[in-house]
């Protein structure tokens, strides 16, 4: 039997930091967010940004321990549910705000990288968008969509000229978008914290909240170990559920995605990419890569309710692989792991308030770090300056996924998905 494969590449590579301490005794402040993610880690940036120190946050595990630090590393605009739906749902000027929210992001990401100067491999070099299938019409119509309702510009490659950057047999040509980079999520989550707490927000690890209750103005949260009274809490927890209000946490549907990363390929990279842009392809079921500092390659895929073993998960991606690559066949796999992403019926973010001072972000669906960006300064803004701007998202609301059963629609959805992708390639030969 093979030994066990190790913590995540990720994890493995994390920058290090002193932990942060779990809150202890009473305390009171202004705002409490619950979840160390991308969503609450920008929340708590955005008010320090805006002068609203006087904020805690508390994560259960460790600074990044979700989607956040489990992810692909893509960094571009949009969101899980396409711009032809977005438009059709909302109008032009409508979805061209909200998508413009997310590009504006991607380029905040970059500033936040450099003013705080975040060590998490970033390499601004675009993404490649792969069509899998011969029929180039899917990525004609998206470019054309893209450009004439969005405002944004991909660039067409052809099939001789992809096959330069991306050494397969299996794409037939692809769009490229320049405005987008990729890099190391977990320690950008960590930089993210570190820029927080360097302007006086309180951070606390290991410091999951048993219990939120209204108390006349204010709320009361509480820890194995402290409690904090506050004005405003931001629940932030994506898929790992804090279990601490019902109509939130019934909103979404933790689904797992997979990913492993290779062992070194020194010069046996050359046999696969002559790009630094990341990549993925024109499925519904994708596959999605890139090259790492140390010439590894990442590679994830898939969508489950499942969050299966590693060494389930480098069997599954493995088989994917060598599919696109060939070439690497027997190349070892050092790392595989899975995390759980939070998806809404809607397929968009919900992001929102009660009113009373509860506000919330999640179901981000596998396009977590510009979105999350941005809800963080939605709810900043909110919460420093009273702005009304999070209600763009007000049709996307908290309705239910009514768990158990509908782990069993998603899975069904994605079944059918992958089995339409199957036929059709199939059907080109």
């Amino acid at each position: 039997m093979p030994p066990p494969l190790p913590t995540s590449y990720y994890r493995a590579t994390a920058t290090p930091y002193q932990p942060y301490a779990p809150l202890q005794g009473r305390t009171h402040a202004r705002v409490a967010i619950i979840g160390g993610g991308y969503a609450g880690l920008n929340t708590a940036l955005g008010l320090a940004e805006r002068g609203i120190r006087d904020v805690v946050l508390l994560e259960r595990e460790q600074i990044g321990f979700g989607a956040s630090g489990r992810n692909g590393g893509f960094v571009f605009g949009g969101y899980s549910l396409g711009e032809q739906s977005l438009l059709t749902q909302l109008g032009d000027a409508r979805a061209r705000e909200l998508f413009k929210l997310t590009t504006e992001a991607v380029q905040r990401i970059r500033q936040r990288i450099a003013d705080y100067s975040i060590a998490c491999d970033a390499v601004d070099q675009g993404v490649i968008w792969a069509n899998w299938f011969r029929d180039p019409a899917v990525l004609r119509q998206r470019q054309q969509l893209l450009a004439e309702h969005y405002g944004v510009h991909w660039q067409w490659l052809p099939q001789d000229e992809l096959r330069e950057r991306v050494r397969s047999e299996r794409y037939h040509d692809a769009l490229y978008e320049r405005d987008a980079l990729h890099l190391h999520p977990l320690n950008y989550a960590i930089g993210l914290a570190a820029a927080a707490a360097g302007q006086g927000v309180h951070i606390h690890e290991g410091s999951g909240v048993r219990g939120l209750a209204r108390e006349g103005r204010q709320w009361r949260l509480r820890t194995a170990q402290g409690e904090l009274l506050v004005d405003q809490v931001v629940l932030a927890c994506g898929g790992y559920l804090a279990g601490l209000q019902r109509s939130i946490d019934r909103a979404i549907l933790p689904i797992a995605t997979y990913v492993m990363v290779t062992e070194p390929l020194h010069e046996r990279m050359d046999e696969c990419l002559h790009t630094r842009a990341a990549v993925y392809d024109s499925r519904f079921a994708f596959d999605y890569y890139r090259l790492l500092p140390d010439t590894r390659l990442l590679w994830g895929g898939r969508i489950s309710i499942r969050n299966r073993s590693p060494q389930a998960v480098q069997r599954l991606l493995t088989k994917d692989l060598l599919r696109v690559f060939p070439q690497l066949q027997g190349v070892k796999v050092d790392y595989a792991w899975s995390g759980l992403m939070s998806y809404a019926r809607h397929q968009m973010p919900q992001v929102g308030g009660n009113g009373n001072g509860l506000w919330w972000a999640q179901a981000f669906g596998g396009h977590g770090l510009a979105p999350t960006c941005a809800a963080g300064e939605l709810l900043a803004a909110a919460i420093a300056d009273g702005d009304d701007g999070w209600k763009q998202f007000a049709d996307y609301g908290l309705s239910s996924t009514h768990r158990p059963f509908g782990y069993l629609g998603a899975q069904a959805s994605y079944w059918w998905q992958q089995g339409q992708d199957w036929l059709k390639t199939r059907l080109e030969g």
